[in-house]
């Protein structure tokens, strides 16, 4: 029984990554977009629901993310881990201690580890839009982020 968990979660990820793949080749939106769900995310920063599944106590949710020019995510962290890939722009991150903790160019994946004790930032500094594929794997029922205040860094 477990390893069949193990096997459908590995199938579920793999066939995450396919549709990672899959979606940047499509141009059109699946879902309208709604706010981001980050504090305070600058204006125009929208997400996307592209798909979304449980599996067991696992929710398992693939998003797009946009960051306008100038704006960012808001200081947030996540209940469990998030792997993402820049699909246009460059993503400048930051952690609590307000140093960058990695620039992200178009291509680049993006990992976010869970928990309380990894507040960060996103930020495009750049001249045209950032744009995320965003997987969430989080425990059942939890939000796809946590608000959380700005640490003291000069920048928001």
């Amino acid at each position: 029984m477990r390893w069949q968990r193990a096997r459908s979660r590995t199938r579920l990820v793999t066939g995450f990554g396919t549709a990672l793949a899959a979606t940047a080749a499509l141009a059109v939106p699946l879902t309208a977009p709604t706010a981001a769900h980050a504090t305070p995310p600058g204006p125009g920063v929208t997400s996307e629901l592209i798909r979304q599944t449980t599996v067991g106590d696992t929710d398992y949710i693939l998003r797009r993310v946009t960051l306008p020019p100038g704006q960012a995510t808001g200081w947030h962290f996540h209940d469990g881990p998030l792997h993402a890939v820049v699909k246009q722009g460059t993503l400048s991150h930051s952690d609590a201690t307000c140093a960058s903790d990695g620039v992200y160019p178009t291509g680049s994946p993006v990992y976010e580890p869970p928990g309380a004790d990894h507040v960060h930032i996103g930020r495009n500094l750049g001249t045209r839009p950032v744009v995320l594929e965003v997987l969430y794997v989080l425990p059942h029922g939890a939000p796809l982020s946590q608000d959380a205040p700005n640490p003291g860094c000069p920048f928001q």
